[in-house]
């Protein structure tokens, strides 16, 4: 039977964040009806919310940069949340437009494997734990935003 690599992947990334839940089984339950399952931040992640438009542009500017962390979109709400590393401490309070929820919140998320309740995987967590640098992040939203070696010269 022929491999498919970004099927592959999407598994990996969904037995990530299932194993990122307090009760994996209970999430999986949840998204077998249809419903969206509520994973707390924390332990293995931390969440940096923005709106949908300013996170499309920052990952236009982050297109060069090393790879960033999974990111959640909703489309109803036009909000996207990022996944930064759960030791993050106030590297982000002065970012205007991002809002960092504190350890225990819930963030509603969809399977990796597809479009839920209006929420999809912008940037599908891939099973290796990748999660998006707090500097990197503050550097794209930031006022003159991250920039490519090539747009700096």
């Amino acid at each position: 039977m022929p491999s498919h690599p970004a099927l592959d992947l999407a598994r990996g990334g969904q037995a990530w964040l299932l194993s990122c839940a307090p009760d994996p089984a209970a999430v999986q339950r949840a998204w077998d009806v249809g419903q969206l399952a509520a994973i707390p931040t924390g332990p293995y992640w931390r969440v940096a919310e923005a709106p949908l438009p300013r996170s499309l542009e920052a990952f236009r500017r982050m297109e060069a940069a090393p790879p960033h962390g999974p990111v959640l979109a909703d489309t109803s709400r036009a909000m996207a949340w990022w996944l930064l590393p759960p030791g993050l401490a106030d590297e982000l309070d002065d970012v205007a437009g991002l809002t960092v929820h504190p350890a225990g919140w819930e963030l509603e998320c969809p399977p990796v494997v597809r479009f839920l309740g209006g929420r999809w995987w912008a940037e599908a967590p891939d099973g290796t734990g990748q999660l998006t640098d707090p500097t990197l992040l503050a550097a794209a939203f930031g006022p003159g935003g991250y920039r490519r070696e090539a747009e700096t010269s």
